[in-house]
């Protein structure tokens, strides 16, 4: 089957968060950032609802770039993959034996900054096998015409350009899957999708 149509699953997938610091946090001016860090929430919430594998790694946290946020380790918890000087996470043996170690080839890849922290790692990953879907509204850059740029060459470099919700929805699949409503609520915290839910709930005196 061609690539391009596979689809993500429970089983087929890593989460992949790359330098979401709170140094590099303050930056990013291509979105809002209360919305920004709620997509970021959104994502880490799906990937813990469902146990998927996930890999977070910093660069150089004890510098400017500061630690990992906490809605992230609030979520995940805290092993992180502290990373002394590569700008390039896919060049750090750590993270690539930690993507490898859960046996999985489908990368959902998340970073701060787009167009580096995110960019680079998945142009890597994908030459060599992976397939990498780059969620770019769960990270940020200095602004909008970077962020067009960065999707651009992903793109160019055969990296999958995604959502959180779309990824959400694509590993859900089916409202009547195990944990269907659960996924749903986490969509209804993060989007306002929340007037969608919250009516379904109480025309079923669900609430």
């Amino acid at each position: 089957m061609n690539k391009y149509v596979e689809t993500l699953t429970v089983d087929n997938s890593v989460l992949a968060l790359v330098d979401h610091q709170t140094g590099l946090l303050v930056s990013c001016r291509d979105m809002d950032p209360h919305l920004m860090t709620q997509n970021i929430k959104g994502l880490t919430s799906l990937a813990k609802t469902v146990n998927m594998p996930t890999v977070v790694t910093a660069s150089m946290p004890d510098g400017p770039n500061g630690p990992v946020m906490p809605e992230i380790t609030d979520i995940l918890g805290d092993e992180i993959i502290e990373r002394a000087g590569e700008i390039n996470a896919w060049k750090s043996p750590e993270f690539k034996r930690a993507i490898a170690a859960t046996g999985r080839k489908k990368i959902i890849m998340a970073g701060i900054v787009t167009d580096v922290c995110l960019m680079f790692p998945a142009i890597s990953a994908v030459a060599e096998g992976y397939d990498v879907y780059a969620v770019v509204d769960a990270s940020g850059t200095w602004n909008n015409t970077v962020m067009q740029a960065a999707m651009h060459r992903m793109s160019q470099a055969g990296v999958k350009v995604a959502t959180w919700s779309s990824v959400l929805a694509e590993i859900m699949d089916d409202w009547r899957s195990e944990q269907g409503m659960e996924l749903g609520e986490i969509l209804a915290q993060h989007t306002t999708y929340r007037w969608v839910y919250n009516s379904y709930l109480s025309a079923t005196n669900q609430k």
